[in-house]
């Protein structure tokens, strides 16, 4: 069987946005899985985000006590036969790349999901994937917003989606 899971970071609704994108929500309604990579903000978007799929999650460097009271700083999950990480990437010193690979460092995973950058990617340490989403609303200085698909079948897939 094929899961699509649809992988997202860093919303800082209402800071950056007051809902999610509707390119974003189209990719959501056909989710086995929803995960997101932190900087929520409000609990209001994994409200959201559940009418849709199931969804895993961790906290980011923005988000408060709701938030921390509700998700992990990192956490593994096992779907489709793969064992994803997932981990905001905040923190003191070294690169965000440094950190994310340090936070599961002694773990086999086939893949780890961050954010905090803002920048998408989407790379090999040693067989490890590592993903980065991007951001669906607050995309800096890049000339677009992101999101990812992750399509679990025989192989994982990982791509990015870039909209206006």
């Amino acid at each position: 069987m094929v899961m699509k899971l649809v992988v997202l970071s860093d919303t800082h609704i209402p800071k950056k946005a007051k809902q999610l994108p509707e390119r974003l929500t189209e990719e959501l309604t056909a989710a086995d899985r929803i995960i997101h990579a932190g900087d929520w903000q409000t609990l209001d978007v994994y409200e959201e985000l559940k009418t849709f799929a199931p969804v895993h999650g961790v906290y980011g460097n923005v988000d408060g006590e709701e938030i921390q009271s509700v998700f992990p700083e990192k956490q593994i999950i096992e779907t489709g036969g793969f064992r994803i990480g997932i981990v905001h990437g905040h923190g003191e010193k070294k690169t965000t790349e440094k950190r994310v690979v340090e936070a599961f460092e002694g773990e086999e995973l086939d893949l780890i999901v961050f954010g905090h950058s803002h920048l998408p990617l989407l790379r090999f340490v040693k067989n490890t994937m590592l993903f980065n989403p991007g951001s669906v609303t607050d995309k800096r200085r890049l000339p677009r917003y992101s999101f990812g698909i992750l399509t679990l079948g025989e192989e994982l897939h990982a791509e990015h989606v870039f909209f206006p």
